[in-house]
């Protein structure tokens, strides 16, 4: 059963996990839809999901765009390697760049992984050289292009 009150560190019971597996697959899934599937009240799923919520279990609902029904059909990861005393600054500037869709703190000798999505190689070199690279205290970058997408973090599995 569910222990209620805010932040406890709640215990997922098989309902809970199935709740958040619907809405994984169809984050607008309706209250009512999901306590159809479920055999439970509305009022009872809404209940449910407050507390996720308020358990920061479900942080927020969001929209996944196809990046490349918008233009952005050249999607790059990179490790990027900084100074330890610019990790942060490093970081913190490549987060508020529009191109950047991700930007992690790894494991590592002060190690930044970061996603970028562009239109084409162009503004992806032009990332790289005016923007990447002006930045103080990077030491090395290595990136990669993605060819084909088998499952992204949307699809985790509970």
């Amino acid at each position: 059963m569910l222990q209620r009150g805010v932040k406890t560190g709640m215990k997922l019971d098989t309902t809970d996990r199935k709740i958040l597996e619907l809405l994984t697959i169809n984050g607008r899934m309706s209250y009512v839809d999901i306590a159809k599937e479920l055999g439970l009240s509305r009022v009872a799923i809404r209940e449910r999901i407050n507390q996720l919520m308020e358990e920061e279990i479900i942080e927020k609902f969001s929209v996944v765009i196809n990046s490349d029904k918008i233009g952005k059909k050249v999607s790059a990861f990179f490790e990027v390697d900084c100074e330890p005393t610019c990790l942060v600054s490093v970081a913190e500037t490549l987060a508020e760049n529009p191109k950047v869709a991700s930007c992690y703190q790894m494991t590592g000798p002060s190690t930044l992984h970061m996603h970028v999505l562009v239109e084409d190689f162009e503004q992806l070199e032009q990332f790289i050289n005016e923007e990447l690279y002006a930045l103080k205290g990077i030491t090395r970058v290595e990136s990669h292009i993605l060819l084909r997408r088998f499952k992204s973090r949307s699809g985790m599995k509970l």
